[in-house]
């Protein structure tokens, strides 16, 4: 999916970013925007789904959870 944004202001070091559209605002800290980026300025912005990396928070997620759960059984007793 691609969308267009224009950098509208920041706000303590992160940029607010007014997508196109009526899409919404998103918040991004400065550092990890282009340097040199001003407000005015319009940004081309692509985001895709990864599937390895949403396959790899679950399994961390449940691994959390089934420490989390021996834990608890364990006080049980």
């Amino acid at each position: 999916m691609k969308l267009k944004g224009v950098c509208d202001r920041f706000e303590d070091g992160t940029a607010v970013i007014v997508l196109d559209g009526n899409c919404g605002e998103i918040y991004i800290i400065r550092a990890r925007l282009p340097k040199g980026l001003k407000e005015g300025d319009v940004l081309d912005i692509e985001m895709n789904i990864s599937k390895g990396a949403t396959a790899e928070r679950l399994k961390q997620a449940a691994a959390l959870r089934e420490k989390l759960l021996k834990k608890n059984k364990g006080d049980k007793k």
